[in-house]
């Protein structure tokens, strides 16, 4: 769709809806550790979603599980993060709390359950929330370099929230872009890992699915299942296997499955096609699996992502770039407020291509340093999650939600800092914040001295 005029709206007065310390932009994974953090060091804090509810990809896109949170021998992801998470298991079902009890990695996501975790959770950090709420445009003092505003767009009509600092967790650099952030998308070609359109399935039998894996020596991906599948015309063409059955219970599974190509997360008509194009696959999965895989016959789909699964779009350009160097050497940095140890995962851009995968030893994980978050030419901004200073390579790496809960409990904390010392982003002391950072239960690695086990 392209439109063929512009036209010149009228100046307008809007209402001054409120005045915080912090303002943060998207409730997902790195926007709800953001204002959590932000809101238990003091500040006055709103953060802003586009939906009804927080979660981001886990609750929106019905991402069946959580990445990894360890790197295969210890919970590098700590703080924030690992304690909605916990706090989900504690919440779900005895019998799901039993199974996954001592699990962090790969632990499935119960998205009703984490919904009103995150609720809670940041509801009694002191912060306020605002639902159904998009931010159409920003206000920028010029002077300092700084975002003072921000118009909201809802059903009560357009607003202003005044903000002295912001962190931008929209996965989409959506706040930085508005405010001239310079930004790169893609790759060299501008192309973009493909969307997935995840979905939950009930009246599955897991027990019957565990026997056929066992007697025809498939594994828990099925790669033998859909490869036959593809060749058989019963199913596109694209990746030979399915990315992961998450087992909410022994009848209910969350599913992972394909790709949708082509599609710009950052572009409403890419979406609506996504989202079409993304049920459409969804019914030709969900029959292959009742037709040829044991234990699926009676699967009934359930519901389907409300939007379809994003992995890619904008990344700033930062004060630091995170390269595939610093991944692959493990490079610390004097600023780390973050770890990760999670594996280069890179989705073919067509169906004809293949997957990129690349992973770190076991105990091993690489430093995030502060400066990545730091948008170029902005002074109270910063950007949290996927769209954080990284190349594509680690982009591929650093999108997932464990790594978004560490951000974005770094850029809170370091936004309550600034509203109550009065500086800049690039004025935080970073020894303190890595301090507070720790106090406050993240994990920065052997090098700040605090290894901590996890209790």
């Amino acid at each position: 769709m392209k439109w063929s005029r512009t036209l010149r709206l009228p100046s307008e007065e809007l209402p001054v809806l409120s005045e915080v310390d912090v303002a943060v932009v998207g409730g997902g994974p790195s926007g709800a550790a953001a204002a959590i953090a932000a809101a238990r060091n003091g500040a006055r804090t709103l953060l802003v979603e586009q939906r009804g509810f927080l979660g981001g990809m886990g609750t929106l896109a019905l991402v069946p599980a959580f990445c990894p949170f360890t790197d295969k021998e210890k919970p590098v992801v700590r703080g924030i993060g690992l304690e909605l998470m916990e706090r989900m298991k504690r919440s779900c079902r005895p019998a799901y709390y039993e199974e996954y009890r001592d699990q962090l990695d790969w632990v499935p996501i119960d998205a009703e359950v984490l919904k009103r975790v995150y609720d809670e959770a940041v509801l009694e950090s002191g912060a306020s929330v605002l639902f159904h709420t998009f931010v159409g445009q920003v206000l920028l003092n010029g002077d300092r370099n700084a975002v003072e505003g921000l118009v909201l767009v809802n059903k009560s009509g357009r607003s202003v929230v005044k903000a002295r600092y912001v962190v931008d967790a929209s996965g989409d650099a959506d706040v930085a872009a508005l405010a001239g952030a310079p930004f790169q998308k893609g790759g060299e070609s501008g192309e973009l890992q493909p969307g997935t359109m995840c979905y939950l399935l009930a009246g599955v039998d897991r027990g019957r699915f565990k026997q056929y894996l066992a007697d025809s020596g498939d594994t828990g991906q099925i790669p033998k299942a859909v490869r036959l599948a593809q060749e058989n015309g019963h199913l596109p063409p694209g990746r030979r296997e399915v990315s992961g059955f998450a087992w909410i219970s022994d009848s209910l599974v969350g599913v992972n499955f394909g790709h949708v190509f082509g599609i710009d997360g950052t572009k409403a008509e890419d979406l609506t096609r996504a989202a079409v194009e993304g049920r459409k696959l969804v019914r030709t999965q969900v029959e292959f699996l009742r037709s040829c895989v044991p234990g699926f016959e009676n699967a009934h789909l359930v519901s389907t992502g409300e939007q379809i699964g994003i992995r890619e779009t904008r990344r700033i350009v930062g004060d630091y770039r995170l390269v595939q160097d610093d991944f692959t050497s493990m490079r610390s940095f004097p600023d780390d407020i973050a770890r990760n140890s999670y594996f280069i995962d890179i989705h073919m851009a067509t169906s004809k291509e293949s997957m990129d995968m690349r992973h770190l030893p076991p105990g091993r994980s690489h430093g995030v340093p502060y400066r990545a978050l730091l948008p170029q030419g902005l002074g109270n901004l910063w950007v949290a999650g996927r769209a954080a200073s990284a190349d594509r390579v680690v982009q591929g790496s650093l999108r997932v939600m464990p790594n978004c809960f560490a951000m974005g409990q770094a850029a809170g904390t370091a936004a309550a800092l600034c509203a109550a010392d009065g500086g800049t982003s690039r004025e935080v002391d970073v020894k303190r914040l890595q301090r507070l950072l720790m106090e406050q239960g993240a994990w920065l690695g052997e090098m700040n001295g605090r290894c901590e086990s996890h209790g």
